[in-house]
């Protein structure tokens, strides 16, 4: 355990001057053009962000130590990672290696440059390090994939009867009560809009009491963003559905999530109880629920929806209880 501690902490401590350097802008560059969703900033955040909140030793010895060690042969672990923010499967990575397993990583297409560079930037500390892009030929022994609600079907079919932890789709909602602060504010934009909004941590829905609107400034967002933005409000107006324009970005009142993704859902409601209802009926569609007024096991603060440390699980799955639970 001390090894892979010492590993991802030296990689830590070499992603957290990533893109200080021309090797590393031209890898963001690289990112960008086979991800148009993609931007340099949004890519140093992302890498800044594992570096920090998962990569340091400290923080990984206090994460693992609330498990049992797995003390049977290391199983190959296949991860099929999504690619609709830079690096979001990186985590399923750590958890492979750090429960003592193969990791044998699918990067999306959309996220290649990225995963590539890093599972790179493993071998270089240790070579011998249990990590490689997987093989057609592997016959994994576990699986961990996240995608589409229709890939997931597919998982479900091609990985039958393999141990696996699949995820589908999931969003994200806030729950305000008219009294927070400018702050508070600022940093739900943030969980609106952050990495254009493409997160499943995004918040694509606002429960609002009756008659309150809060007054959300936006970020200068990536032209695909703003294309999308304009052809959902000319549809809106074609239609005359009644919305609010946020500049890059329309509020529409209903009670289902958006289809859209420059379009945010507003529910108006009347008591927090109404709220805390309609969150347990959804819980399996949600992903954490950014608030200051209601509990929930996924309850985030203001501002830090798209700042998960270890212990925030994709779908409240505890990914390295799955690990060290494989038949040995």
């Amino acid at each position: 355990m001390k090894k892979r501690i010492a590993l991802f902490t030296e990689l830590g401590r070499r992603l957290s001057t990533f893109g200080a350097d021309d090797t590393t802008r031209q890898i963001i560059t690289r990112a960008c053009a086979e991800n148009p969703w993609f931007t340099p900033d949004s890519v140093t955040r992302a890498i800044g962000a594992i570096a920090h909140d998962m990569l340091q030793g400290d923080k990984l010895t206090e994460w693992m130590s609330h498990y049992p060690a797995y003390e049977g042969t290391p199983r190959r672990v296949l991860v099929v990672m999504a690619g609709n923010i830079p690096l979001v499967g990186f985590f399923d990575l750590l958890c492979v290696m750090m429960a003592g397993h193969e990791c044998h990583v699918k990067p999306s297409g959309k996220d290649s440059i990225l995963t590539n560079y890093i599972i790179s930037l493993i071998r270089e500390i240790d070579p011998q390090a249990p990590v490689a892009l997987a093989s057609p030929q592997l016959r994994p022994d576990a699986v961990i994939a996240t995608g589409s609600d229709e890939a997931k079907l597919y998982f479900e079919s091609h990985y039958a009867g393999i141990p696996s932890l699949l995820r589908g789709s999931r969003q994200s909602v806030a729950v305000l009560d008219g009294q927070e602060t400018v702050e508070q504010l600022a940093g739900l934009a943030d969980d609106i809009w952050a990495y254009s909004g493409l997160g499943c941590r995004n918040v694509s829905m606002l429960f609002l009491p009756e008659g309150y609107t809060p007054r959300l400034k936006m970020p200068k967002m990536n032209p695909k963003y703003r294309n999308n933005y304009l052809h959902t409000r000319a549809l809106l107006t074609l239609n005359e559905h009644q919305f609010l324009d946020w500049g890059e970005s329309v509020a529409v009142e209903q009670h289902d999530f958006p289809a859209a993704l420059s379009s945010i859902a507003l529910h108006r409601y009347t008591s927090l109880t109404e709220v805390s209802e309609w969150l347990a009926t959804h819980d399996s569609e949600l992903q954490c629920v950014v608030s200051q007024c209601v509990e929930h096991s996924r309850r985030v603060d203001f501002g830090q929806a798209q700042s998960p440390c270890l212990t925030d699980y994709a779908d409240d799955r505890d990914v390295i209880e799955f690990l060290v639970g494989l038949p040995q």
